[in-house]
């Protein structure tokens, strides 16, 4: 073959690849179920995108409400209390990608207020951390969070103040315990002031949490300047937790000591979500599989229906090659456009949520009386997070299982015998 009509092959491969997709009266059935099947891998790889985006933003905020209350790394004693030493806390200071140092003192007690009683975990905080602790300082409900450890006050979770029936400049009472010297467990009633309340979403943290100032815990529970139940340690990257921590177990070397990253602290909580993120990935695959199954069938039924074509196209010489390439072409450009629709269509359903959302509050009236719209404002808001790594995984699946469902009906037409297709023709 020379090398013009070398360089005019694909071209023709190419116009053949488009006559197949053409619809004609004889065929306009297989094309039918062509178009179809097209907007069925659209469809697939658009929900996809959508679910992998919504079900990310939903991890990314749980997981940061759970960081941002607890710290990435967390140093503790392995028996009972841990002194925050200057020399310790020195090296936690120097160690690279540490953004910030937390000390924290807590202690199981009870509150009581208006003739209630419940439990509670304090919590004591220098003034500067909780100030600088954004899933408190800027989800603060009633009160003013500055006063907090320039008076005696406290600030505590909404739930509680609502369950306690609780006002901002309301007295309540934090009941602890001590030992005293004859061995015997002797209660001890101290009285707070409530300065501020907050809100992080979080059932346990807005339920029983109670902020107090690091300084008068202390002081109540009589207990030194040093004494703390943990050290939180902020980082940069909050990714790199559990290598950081395992990095300075070494470097400290103490055997005293327990150092936990966030992920190993909440492994079940992570791994649930882990596990589901998959699972979904799995099930919402099988639209693009099924999508890809229609694509089969129908370019089957077009080589059988081509029969008397690709018998023609034998006996002028085209060679199988030519006629597996066109068919093999025009079933994968199905589920190529359809990728390609598929990803725009959730990329911009995504770029839309918010306005999705809020069409959808208004016309099913979520945040009408008596709907109390911080409790339904986590799903409400519908966070998304788009990851590049995951849109390309899904246009990868959807592009591979194109490609192989267009092996099949390209394969069935180099069976297509020109003697047997041009019978009937």
């Amino acid at each position: 073959m020379s090398e013009r009509a070398s360089e005019r092959v694909p071209a023709v491969e190419r116009w053949l690849a488009w006559r197949y997709l053409a619809t004609r009266q004889r065929e306009g059935f297989v094309s039918f179920i062509a178009i179809f099947s097209l907007i069925g891998v659209a469809l697939g790889v658009a929900t996809l995108i959508v679910v992998l985006s919504v079900m990310g933003g939903f991890r990314e905020l749980l997981i940061g409400r759970i960081i941002g209350m607890n710290g990435h790394v967390v140093v503790m004693a392995r028996d009972g209390l841990l002194q925050a030493k200057p020399d310790l806390l020195a090296v936690l200071q120097s160690v690279p990608n540490v953004r910030g140092v937390r000390l924290t003192l807590e202690r199981q007690a009870l509150v009581s207020a208006n003739g209630q009683t419940r439990g509670a975990v304090l919590r004591g905080v220098p003034r500067d951390d909780l100030l600088s602790r954004q899933i408190v300082a800027s989800n603060i409900v009633q009160g003013d969070i500055a006063e907090f450890g320039r008076k005696p006050g406290v600030v505590i979770g909404e739930q509680l103040r609502r369950a306690m029936r609780l006002r901002v400049g309301d007295m309540i009472t934090v009941v602890t315990h001590r030992l005293n010297e004859s061995g015997t467990i002797a209660p001890r009633y101290t009285d707070y002031e409530v300065l501020a309340s907050f809100s992080s979403r979080r059932y346990e943290f807005d339920n029983t949490l109670v902020f107090v100032p690091l300084q008068a815990l202390q002081e109540e529970l009589e207990y030194g300047p040093e004494t703390v139940s943990s050290i939180d340690l902020e980082l940069m990257d909050a990714a790199a937790a559990p290598a950081l921590a395992a990095r300075l177990a070494k470097t400290l070397g103490r055997d005293d000591l327990k150092i936990a990253d966030w992920l190993s602290l909440n492994s079940r909580f992570a791994g649930a979500l882990q596990v589901e993120r998959v699972m979904m990935f799995i099930i919402l695959s099988l639209i693009v599989l099924v999508a890809a199954m229609n694509v089969v069938a129908s370019f089957t039924m077009l080589v059988r229906v081509k029969r008397g074509s690709i018998a023609i196209l034998r006996t002028m010489g085209a060679g199988s090659g030519t006629i597996m390439r066109a068919f093999f072409m025009s079933a994968a450009a199905v589920g190529l456009v359809g990728t390609i629709i598929g990803t725009a269509l959730g990329l911009l359903v995504c770029a839309s949520m918010p306005a999705i959302i809020g069409a959808l509050t208004r016309m099913t009236n979520a945040g009408g009386s008596g709907v109390n719209w911080v409790e339904i404002e986590f799903i409400a808001s519908m966070p998304v997070r788009v990851q590049a790594t995951e849109v390309v995984a899904v246009a990868i699946v959807a592009i591979v299982l194109s490609l192989a469902a267009a092996a099949y009906p390209a394969w069935r037409s180099t069976r297509v015998e020109p003697v047997e297709g041009l019978r009937y023709e």
